[in-house]
């Protein structure tokens, strides 16, 4: 009998440091500004592991004094010459990162279109709420960092602002509904 307590009581804590693992993991689930501020990112969990796309682009056409002027940007430099025509936007940029605790993601890799180069990389979450991106080649001190600021839609902020509790107690609405 207190075999099957001390059993049920070691599950209950597993399962709440898998839980809490995962959860405090999801921390940087969302989109992310990057530090230039021509692309955002929008980081997701698959599989327990962390993965970031390219959602928007400041810029998502070739230049008037590119040679693809108007086109969309491709991905022409990927070592890989049946990948150089796929869209830039929509393409996967962080790949395979697992939380590791205490606001850290590790064992991923980034993508740079610029270069069409993959580099190990790994993540922190600053206390300021900004993202620490580190890519590397072999080792962590032959890299760079980049900061990247958390993207808050500003017509979600609008719809929330709307529908915030007022101080009498009801729903703020806009006008006219």
């Amino acid at each position: 009998m207190n075999m099957r307590l001390t059993l049920l009581v070691a599950l209950v804590l597993m399962g709440r440091v898998v839980y809490g693992g995962a959860e405090e993991g999801d921390a940087i689930v969302g989109q992310w500004l990057t530090s230039e501020k021509d692309a955002r990112i929008e980081i997701f969990r698959t599989d327990g592991k962390y993965d970031g796309k390219i959602v928007w682009l400041k810029d998502p056409t070739y230049p008037k004094e590119d040679l693809e002027a108007g086109k969309p940007v491709h991905d022409r430099k990927n070592p890989d010459i049946t990948k150089r025509d796929q869209p830039i936007l929509g393409s996967t940029l962080l790949s395979n990162f697992e939380y590791v605790g205490d606001n850290h993601w590790k064992n991923g890799t980034i993508y740079n279109a610029e270069n069409g180069k993959t580099y190990k990389a790994h993540l922190s979450l600053a206390k300021d709420g900004s993202l620490k991106v580190r890519g590397y080649w072999g080792i962590s001190l032959l890299g760079e960092t980049t900061i990247w600021t958390r993207f808050d839609d500003p017509a979600k902020a609008q719809d929330k602002k709307q529908d915030a509790p007022s101080a009498q107690g009801g729903v703020k609405r806009a006008k006219g509904d």
